[in-house]
């Protein structure tokens, strides 16, 4: 075998699937960087030789091996020879479903079952190697979260856990676990990579904080799953549903992390767990490096989002407050995100994800009528009138909470 390129992993899978092909990734065998570069390939690439087509830019990589030779993910050497063959290529692949390869004439090229593992739904390791890898567990993960219906075998689960006893999780960094979970969140099952994540033992070294919320209860008045991992799971599921963005379902994520926390003599009751929620999801938004946008409005769901659910019965002023507590004003979109936080955490509960939400409409309707004033024209008029600094900020205040008044019966129930 000289000279041939192979269509490998993703789209191969995602052929046989029947669904979209995203991207095509290429495999050339028996060939050097000398040959692809005066056919007019491209060379990008650091870590081993990768280059774009000429004509389609798609992404070719020589056929490569590669040996474990210090811990995390970064300890690789790798081999790339033209006497690398296809099939120690697809070896190196992390599931039999991504080590698949199809040849020019569409001949399906899949030594280690993958296609057998796509009709049984299950997601298999190719070989003993992918226990060096720990992403691998993410990816896994986030696989999960994306075929929905996939189960992990067994012995690939059991290689999970070993990794995990092993250390070799603890050896992630912070940029690549974001990308992953990230990824993961996006899915269609987004529960699924917590779960895979949970019981391979990951969960507990990565995010601690998400893992002891499993086995903590919660009034089952307003939580008939009882759970507090269970619900979390079932939040998770409701933004998928939704399709809500990245933001929201990362402060989904977070947004009960304070109930870990809660003294076991005060369970099911979780009293000020909002502030120790805030103050967790902050530190793990800076240990992740998660984006400005999630990291904040992750703290501030988990700060507000039990005010929201109230916010119903409140009056015009503690309305008022929860707005400014939230920067509505200047962020609007920001709290339009919060309350569709809000209206994800009240939906993902036991037999409660078609019930009502107005709390989301009312608070939105109360911002509207808020932001119709005209702070300009009130501040002049104040300075005309000699007032200054506080005085004038208590005119825009007055003139909010009048505004909250007259609009009071157009409100959402």
């Amino acid at each position: 075998m000289s000279d041939q390129m192979f269509l490998v992993g993703g789209a191969v899978r995602d052929a046989l699937l029947g669904l979209p092909v995203q991207d095509r990734d290429w495999v050339a065998v028996g060939t050097t960087p000398k040959s692809l570069i005066d056919k007019g390939f491209v060379p990008v690439g650091k870590d081993f030789p990768v280059f774009l087509h000429p004509v389609t830019h798609e992404e070719v990589a020589l056929a490569r091996t590669e040996r474990k030779t210090g811990s995390g993910y970064h300890g690789f050497q790798f081999h790339t020879d033209p006497d690398v063959t296809l099939e120690e290529d697809l070896g190196r692949r992390d599931l039999t479903i991504n080590a698949m390869a199809q040849a020019e004439d569409g001949s399906l090229i899949d030594p280690y079952g993958g296609r057998r593992d796509l009709e049984a739904r299950v997601l298999r390791h190719v070989s003993p190697a992918f226990a060096e890898d720990p992403v691998r567990i993410l990816r896994l993960a986030r696989f999960a979260a994306r075929f929905g219906d996939f189960t992990v075998a067994p012995e690939t689960m059991a290689l999970m856990r070993g990794m995990v006893a092993a250390g070799e999780a603890d050896a992630l960094v912070a940029e690549r676990v974001w990308q992953e979970v990230a990824r993961g969140l996006m899915e269609k099952h987004p529960a699924r990579m917590i779960e895979i994540l949970r019981d391979s033992g990951a969960l507990a070294r990565i995010a601690p904080e998400l893992d002891r919320l499993f086995g903590v209860p919660q009034p089952p008045a307003h939580h008939p799953e009882v759970d507090t991992g269970a619900h979390l799971l079932l939040v998770l599921e409701e933004c998928a549903r939704v399709d809500a963005p990245l933001p929201v379902r990362y402060a989904s994520l977070c947004h009960d992390l304070g109930k870990g926390t809660t003294p076991e003599e005060e369970w099911p009751r979780h009293l000020k767990h909002e502030a120790r929620g805030a103050a967790l999801a902050a530190a793990l938004s800076q240990r992740w490096r998660v984006p400005s946008d999630c990291k904040e409005l992750a703290e501030l769901v988990a700060r507000e989002h039990t005010h929201v659910h109230q916010s119903l019965d409140f009056t015009p002023e503690a309305r008022l407050r929860l707005m400014e507590r939230s920067d509505a004003f200047r962020r609007p979109e920001r709290f339009e995100l919060l309350l569709l936080a809000c209206e994800c955490d009240a939906r993902g509960r036991a037999g409660l994800r078609d019930r009502p939400y107005p709390q989301r409409a009312a608070l939105l309707h109360d911002l509207r009528a808020v932001r119709s004033v005209d702070q300009a024209a009130i501040s002049a008029a104040a300075l005309a009138a000699g007032k200054q600094g506080p005085a004038i900020g208590q005119a825009i205040y007055e003139a909010r909470r009048a505004a909250l008044t007259a609009c009071e019966s157009d409100r959402p129930r």
